[in-house]
């Protein structure tokens, strides 16, 4: 994209830049690890930056691949680090919005089979999609374990207690051609403060993908159903009115640019500025689409901007 006022893509700013934007934008869309928080830790300046488009009228709402948790939970962790009066209405995670996908677009008529975590269990019951309980004898193998008769999808989310019982079991349901293979999001792998990684799911995605010969429909982000779905919700929303805040490429920019979005890189997170102009610079085309219009070094450099229209006002 190229940018509401005519930068080039990567190009950093501040000051007076950010001010015009932030004056031409009426709705924020965040991505919240290594933009929000670090783990239990809010970014520095995070809450002020959240506050001040608030009180200066902005749409806010936060947007995760993160499908670990329900949303009450995102409710609970803005309150502890600082962040008040976030609702539930402002959260849109990859686990609530396969819930949508499965409830009113595909309308899905039997069971789920779910590999992930409580959380994306917790979602879908909420929304009334009934999920294949688990009841397997310790030494089950794929072999004597039983499988539920009118499974009608298989739907892919992170899941730190995998086992190969489980894939196997994916891979039998998904033999059928009517039975839909989802993934919450396709994210490779999350960093860990330790300097370790976590496989993300879209590794777990992929493994699925090779076993069944099938692949799977990405809800959460770079997916267009993810904006679709804050659309339903916040009438007449217009993407030319957006900004896509976040910190990687190949998901949160490509997304912004999927949906006619604005996007801003903030360096506090995966992706950094030499990555992006790698991609700028690239031969292939479609390396274009992961190119932000923006760069900040962190959305704390919102506040001055934010000061210089409070002056203005008074």
């Amino acid at each position: 994209m190229a940018g509401a006022f005519g930068f080039k893509g990567c190009q950093k700013i501040r000051g007076p830049q950010i001010r015009n934007l932030l004056e031409a934008k009426d709705f924020f869309l965040f991505d919240c690890d290594g933009v929000i928080w670090h783990g239990e830790k809010a970014i520095s300046g995070a809450v002020n930056v959240v506050n001040s488009l608030k009180r200066h009228g902005k749409n806010v709402v936060f947007v995760t691949n993160n499908c670990t948790r329900p949303r009450e939970s995102y409710v609970h962790k803005f309150s502890r680090l600082g962040f008040t009066d976030v609702r539930l209405e402002q959260i849109f995670s990859s686990s609530y919005c396969s819930a949508l996908y499965l409830r009113d677009v595909v309308k899905v008529r039997g069971q789920v089979f779910v590999i992930g975590c409580d959380g994306l269990r917790e979602e879908l019951q909420g929304a009334c999609i009934p999920c294949v309980e688990e009841a397997d004898a310790p030494d089950a193998t794929i072999y004597n374990c039983a499988l539920a008769p009118d499974v009608k999808a298989v739907l892919v989310g992170h899941d730190d207690k995998l086992t190969f019982l489980k894939l196997a079991k994916a891979s039998c349901y998904l033999r059928d051609p009517d039975c839909l293979f989802l993934a919450t999001d396709n994210d490779p792998w999350h960093p860990l403060s330790s300097g370790r990684i976590l496989p993300g799911s879209g590794s777990l995605t992929a493994a699925l993908e090779v076993a069944s010969g099938r692949k799977a429909t990405v809800i959460g982000k770079p997916s267009h159903f993810m904006f679709e779905c804050i659309s339903s919700q916040f009438t007449g929303l217009d993407p030319a009115q957006c900004l896509m805040v976040g910190d990687r490429l190949e998901t949160d920019m490509l997304f912004g640019s999927n949906c006619g979005l604005d996007t801003m890189l903030t360096l506090t997170g995966v992706s950094q500025m030499e990555e992006a102009e790698e991609y700028r610079n690239s031969e292939v085309s479609t390396n274009h689409s992961l190119v932000p219009d923006y760069v900040v070094d962190t959305i704390a450099d919102f506040l001055p901007a934010f000061e210089e229209l409070d002056e203005q006002s008074n």
